[in-house]
């Protein structure tokens, strides 16, 4: 917050006699005490008690993600698990959790009567593979971790994935969400720009999950119901929106999207879609930029950003003392690809990239959450860099991108990626707690399962003990 102050300067135009007024302040007498010097009797507020301890410093935030599926069959059905984990989690130091309530497939873990609850979800069994986890408690599963996450001192924020609302079936699990269910949503998925045709992504096999239009009005209307319902739980601190983005640059290629951009940009496409791509672009620009393509990567970007606005008051309108947060990927330089500009609008984006038009800053988000977690997801040989694909890199950039705007911390996947995947790897996860919160102003890591899955529980209260004791 910038406080301005504003002094005004009186000059004289010629000298004059000095000015007395009719009646002035009398001087103390010796016996009266002057209100405006400081009395040498009193304890001075801006110097240190010697009798008081100094005060302790005040720390940065260490959040960890709880990914529903991935620890399902822990957490399902077991209140007493979720409140051991959880205080083993803030024994390790880490003081926010991030609890995934709306996973990927669409269906919730929370109160609502916008859509169905999770009955079930496919969770990795170690060698046994995927198998269905079904969840036969009656207790709420979001009030769960409340509890046990406060009574452990941590604090707690829902994950909310955001535009993906339905998982294909694979690992021969059959496919589920609401955009199978219910036929009538089809018009609310995102149309894909394929090398044959315009198609909807339901139709599309290699689209595992399927991401909704964030163009569409009835599907801003329909997450900001669901975003509402969630920030009602009067104990939640915050809520973290994922997946809040366009899959690629295949996306979204609807009628709606059509319109709105024809509107936006004040012509007609006469070719469409290929005056905007050519079909089957997904993820490289071709090497030449034309204006109709650099102006439709930034209505993407305003269509994101307009999205965080509408569902930053909903969540707001309803407790506005709650936290509001995004996730997202660190690696900006391609991030344009899934339509977000997630730093501050004051960062002029096209000074560095052709792919921004000059207004593309104006579509920056940072200054519309309270906190934004990057996901700083570099190979166990790249810990410590000052680029991108380093963990201390991408937590540097990202922060300085943000300007100060809202609260950035950052980290690693400690279980996907190159060299995490197989575990073994403590030092490694125990670097990236000074790398990352060092660079930033806090630190984040993906996932509980992995670490778990690897007992990375003492590497990484050495990592976050040797931060608090550096920063005492």
């Amino acid at each position: 917050m910038l406080v301005g102050v504003t002094a005004v300067a009186v000059t004289s135009c010629e000298e004059k006699e000095p000015y007395v007024p009719e009646w002035q302040w009398p001087d103390p007498t010796p016996d009266e005490p002057n209100p405006d010097e400081p009395n040498p009797d009193e304890p001075n507020p801006d110097e240190p008690n010697p009798d008081e301890p100094n005060p302790e410093p005040a720390l940065k935030p260490r959040y960890i993600w709880i990914d529903a599926a991935a620890n399902f069959h822990d957490y399902a059905n077991d209140k007493a698990k979720i409140e051991s984990d959880m205080a083993k989690v803030a024994d390790t130091g880490f003081t926010d959790i991030v609890v995934d309530v709306r996973p990927t497939m669409g269906d919730v873990l929370y109160r609502t009567t916008h859509t169905a609850q999770v009955d079930k979800l496919g969770s990795w069994q170690g060698g046994g593979g995927y198998h269905w986890v079904r969840r036969t408690a009656d207790w709420d599963y979001l009030e769960a971790f409340i509890e046990a996450g406060h009574k452990a001192g941590l604090r707690v924020h829902a994950g909310f994935n955001t535009m993906a609302t339905g998982n294909a079936g694979s690992y021969g699990l059959e496919a589920q969400g609401l955009v199978y269910r219910d036929s009538s949503k089809r018009d609310w998925v995102t149309v894909l720009n394929t090398t044959d045709s315009l198609q909807n992504m339901m139709d599309v096999e290699s689209y595992g999950t399927k991401f909704l239009n964030p163009a569409h009005p009835e599907v801003v209307e329909y997450l900001c119901n669901l975003l509402k319902d969630l920030a009602a739980y009067k104990e939640l601190d915050g809520i973290i929106l994922d997946r809040c983005r366009y899959d690629d640059l295949m996306c979204d290629f609807s009628d709606t999207s059509r319109e709105q951009f024809e509107k936006y940009i004040g012509k007609t496409i006469t070719n469409w879609p290929s005056d905007v791509f050519a079909p089957g672009t997904s993820s490289t620009l071709p090497a030449m930029i034309g204006a109709t393509q650099l102006k439709w990567l930034e209505f993407r970007a305003k269509t994101i950003h307009d999205f965080i606005v509408e569902a930053r008051e909903a969540v707001k309108s309803v407790n506005p003392d709650i936290s509001f947060g995004a996730y997202v990927g660190g690696w900006y330089n391609t991030y344009y690809t899934m339509g977000v500009n997630w730093a501050s609008p004051k960062y002029n984006t096209s000074a560095y990239y052709k792919w921004a038009t000059a207004d593309y800053k104006n579509y920056g988000y940072a200054d519309h959450v309270d906190v934004l977690i990057i996901g700083a997801y570099a190979s166990t040989t790249s810990i410590y860099g000052s680029g991108e694909w380093s963990v201390q890199g991408f937590c540097k950039l990202a922060h300085n991108k943000a300007m100060g705007d809202c609260v950035v911390v950052g980290g690693p996947d400690v279980g996907n990626g190159t060299g995490w995947t197989n575990g073994g790897k403590p030092n490694e996860a125990k670097q990236t707690v000074d790398a990352a919160i060092n660079a930033c102003d806090g630190y984040f890591l993906f996932d509980l399962i992995h670490v778990k899955m690897y007992n990375y529980w003492s590497a990484l209260k050495q990592g976050i003990n040797a931060y608090i004791e550096s920063a005492k």
